[in-house]
Parts: C-alpha cells; sequence; structure tokens
C-alpha cells in the first residue's frame, strides 16, 4: 500500500534540498525559494504541477510505476533513493543493473555541465537515455524512438537513413563492431535478455546482420575518432571520451575536436546553427 505522508515528506525535503544548478537549471537574480520550485521539479519530472503537488499534499491518485520512475530520475535519487521511494509509492523497485534506465545522479551532474559540447548518456545496446542540445543537434533526437529502434545498432541494419551521418568509407566497420558489442551482450545477459530479442529480430530480417553474426566476432572496440557528416555543416572528426557507470552499465559518450582543426570550426558552426534553431 502507498504511504501517503512518507512518500510526501520524502518529496518535500528531496526538493528543498536541491539547487537549481544541481539539475542544469538557471538560478535566476531573485530567487528566494529554498530549494527547488515545485513547478521547477514537474517540468524535471515531466508530468503537470497539480500533480506534482497534490503528491506533496497527500492527497491525489495512486502514482503508476511509470510516474515514480519519472519523479526518482528527475529528482536525481541514488538508486537506494529510488528505490525507496517506489517503495513509499506501495511499488516493486525495478531491477538493478544493465536493463535499468535510471541514470545515476553523478553522469547527470556531469552531463548538465556539458550545455557547449556535444554528449549523450547510453546503454551498453545503445539506447539513448538523455542528449545535451548540442548532441541532438550533431546525431538529431535519438530520444525519439521506441521500441528495438531505439537502439542504434538495430536501426543501423533496418534504417538506412541511420548512416547517412557517418562517414561511408566507416560503414563496414562500424556494422562489425554493432555486431559483436551486441553478442557480447547477449553472452552477459542471457537469451531472454533484450539484447538477444534484438537479436532474434535482426537474424530474421537482415542479410547483412546474419553473415556478420555467423564470423562469431568478439571486442571490434569504437575507434578513438568517429567522422560524422552533418546534413549542415558537413564532415567531422571527432574524439569520443566515454565515462562508464559500471552498476548500472550506462555510458556517458563526450565528442570533442582538435582546436586548430576545421573539424573544431565546424563543431563551433553547428553550436551557432542549434543555438538559433532553439530560438
Amino acid at each position: 500500500m502507498i504511504d501517503r505522508a512518507g512518500l510526501a515528506e520524502f518529496l518535500r525535503r528531496r526538493r528543498e534540498s536541491l539547487q537549481p544548478e544541481d539539475v542544469g537549471l538557471a538560478r535566476g537574480r531573485r530567487r528566494r525559494t529554498t530549494g527547488l520550485r515545485r513547478e521547477e521539479v514537474a517540468v524535471l519530472c515531466h508530468m503537470s504541477t497539480d500533480y506534482y503537488a497534490r503528491l506533496e499534499q497527500e492527497r491525489g491518485p495512486h502514482p503508476s510505476e511509470q510516474m515514480i520512475a519519472s519523479i526518482a530520475q528527475g529528482l536525481h535519487l541514488s538508486l537506494d533513493e529510488r528505490d525507496h521511494v517506489f517503495r513509499l509509492a506501495g511499488h516493486s523497485p525495478p531491477l538493478r543493473g544493465a536493463i535499468s534506465e535510471h541514470i545515476s545522479p553523478g553522469l547527470l551532474r556531469i552531463l548538465d555541465r556539458l550545455y557547449d559540447t556535444p554528449a549523450e548518456i547510453v546503454t551498453e545496446i545503445g539506447e539513448t537515455l538523455r542528449q545535451t542540445p548540442l548532441g541532438t543537434a550533431l546525431t538529431g533526437d535519438t530520444t525519439r524512438y521506441t521500441g528495438p529502434a531505439r537502439s542504434i545498432g538495430y536501426r543501423w541494419f533496418t534504417d538506412p537513413a541511420e548512416r547517412d551521418r557517418y562517414a561511408p568509407d566507416d560503414h563496414p566497420f562500424l556494422s562489425r563492431m554493432f555486431v559483436s558489442g551486441l553478442r557480447e551482450a547477449v553472452t552477459r545477459h542471457g537469451p531472454d535478455s533484450r539484447a538477444a530479442h534484438y537479436a532474434t529480430l535482426l537474424l530474421a530480417d537482415c542479410e547483412e546482420f546474419r553473415t556478420l553474426w555467423q564470423t562469431h566476432e568478439i571486442g571490434v572496440r569504437p575507434r578513438d575518432v568517429k567522422r560524422f557528416l552533418h546534413p549542415e555543416v558537413g564532415a567531422m572528426d571527432l574524439n569520443c571520451h566515454t565515462l562508464l557507470d559500471p552498476e548500472q552499465s550506462h555510458l556517458l559518450l563526450v565528442y570533442t575536436a582538435t582546436p586548430g582543426t576545421e573539424s573544431y570550426e565546424r563543431l563551433r558552426l553547428l553550436s551557432v546553427v542549434s543555438t538559433e534553431m532553439l530560438r
């Protein structure tokens, strides 16, 4: 059963303990509120202010697991805090590990500070969980996909348009890399995993994937430099720096260009173009 009083108290305390800069928000000049405002939390949690306010007031409907997961992510809760708030709401906490999509507060804090850099947080099978605005400008909004198409490896073999942003000479290598990575994930997590489900779908539908799968190639790792073809600013050679959250198997990918190169100038141009598009 839901512990409305306990849930309300926990949400209030957590909201009051956070500052705008902790969650990637601007503080503003005349701020007097201690912690975050309810409307700010509502935006972070992708729900109405009224709905969130009623939870803090010990009333309203019984929040679903999806709502609690959104609150846990919006409030930058740790895994232990996430599990606690699930139990307060009368739900069993989600499983931890590779299938979890709850991003750690540490990774979120780093991502929030990369506002002028292309970056994204992905799962080990290439499902994008969060992007910076410049990350979206570089690769498109890859958080919008649903189902198997959430994985870039799946889209690579099923959607020809997915390859348009990458140098053609790199396509054979990237195909091998995606197959190798998926095979490793299937081995780690077993035949009932999401990775195994994606592999089954691709084996049934894609000849290229079947051919590469039969080679049993393992250990094909991403190259230090990724070559992008952007439709507006052109070709860019970007270094990809990776930070791993070992508990959740999430990867923070950060893309940079060497100063003084043409790619560096084009990345700066992309920043200007993306800013103008948001206005």
